[in-house]
């Protein structure tokens, strides 16, 4: 093999994901087959170092691995309009601002319990009160 190909653990060092995680994101397509030395073991080209540190870094931002799938093609076509780039990024702050708008309504929620226990050694607790009622006002999700 030359030395031009990087074995699956650099990939992981290189790219800050784990060989099992490379692995599947080979099996789902986002990364290309890997060539296979005579012996079976996968072998990658820098080219695939930068789509896994792509992946790993839409990842953190909260992309599915569709929407990965989705910028990988755009991504890699040289034509394409910097505008449908623009709104898959647009349309995912919108689902990113529910989820906000979710956690916030559920803190709050959280908030009011802890606000009504004592913390004691009294074993009465409003919480596990409150979470056995079926439609406990601090739990309510529109």
């Amino acid at each position: 093999m030359s030395d031009m190909f990087i074995t699956i653990g650099e990939m992981a060092k290189r790219s800050g994901l784990t060989a099992k995680m490379i692995r599947h994101y080979e099996s789902l397509g986002l990364l290309p087959p890997a060539i296979r030395s005579d012996a079976g073991y996968r072998h990658y080209q820098e080219q695939d170092v930068q789509q896994l540190r792509f992946i790993r870094q839409a990842r953190e931002l909260g992309f599915s691995l569709p929407q990965i799938g989705e910028l990988l093609s755009l991504w890699h076509d040289e034509q394409r309009p910097s505008s449908k780039v623009k709104q898959l990024a647009q349309e995912h702050i919108a689902v990113l601002e529910q989820k906000i708008a979710e956690l916030t309504q559920m803190k709050a929620g959280l908030e009011t319990l802890v606000s009504r226990c004592q913390g004691d050694d009294n074993p009465d607790c409003p919480i596990l009160n409150e979470l056995a009622q079926p439609d406990s006002p601090c739990c309510q999700h529109n």
